[in-house]
């Protein structure tokens, strides 16, 4: 069952484009690591969201996760309450949302039709040869939404 972690973090001021830098050059390879995000939630806050393909790759990861994190750590400020300089959080994920399924087609149907643009499919009118000479075709009229 997927699962995600969540961090939260709070960096020093003056360090918050060093630290989204340092993030943007790290190159996870930990295994059952699907994808992640840093996610800015304030000027000096931050968070970070990690998918994973289970619980327990999180768990098998937690000491590379904590050499990353020292690469970082010296942008980080206290958090207090005897959390130190992150608060993470992780568990399984028990239901998963999408957008409905009219608005998932619409944005297939969107992307289908801007890649055939780029290929010059539909956007490419169609020229007819007369004696030689290029005359250009007219094209069949446009329906009407309703």
């Amino acid at each position: 069952m997927t699962a995600f972690n969540v961090v939260r973090f709070r960096v020093k001021p003056g360090n918050a484009e060093a630290f989204i830098e340092a993030h943007r050059n790290m190159r996870p390879t930990l295994k059952g690591f699907i994808s992640g995000s840093l996610v800015r939630t304030g000027d000096q806050t931050f968070c970070m969201v990690g998918e994973w393909r289970n619980f327990q790759s999180i768990v098998n990861s937690r000491p590379q996760m904590t050499s990353m994190l020292d690469q970082v750590r010296g942008f980080l400020e206290d958090l207090g309450g005897d959390l130190g300089v992150t608060d993470p959080i992780s568990g399984e994920s028990l239901v998963k949302f999408g957008p409905p399924k009219k608005v998932a087609k619409k944005a297939a149907k969107k992307a289908a039709k801007k890649s055939s643009a780029k290929r010059g499919g539909a956007k490419k009118r169609a020229v007819k040869r007369t004696k030689g000479k290029p005359v250009a075709r007219k094209s069949a009229p446009k329906k009407r939404k309703r």
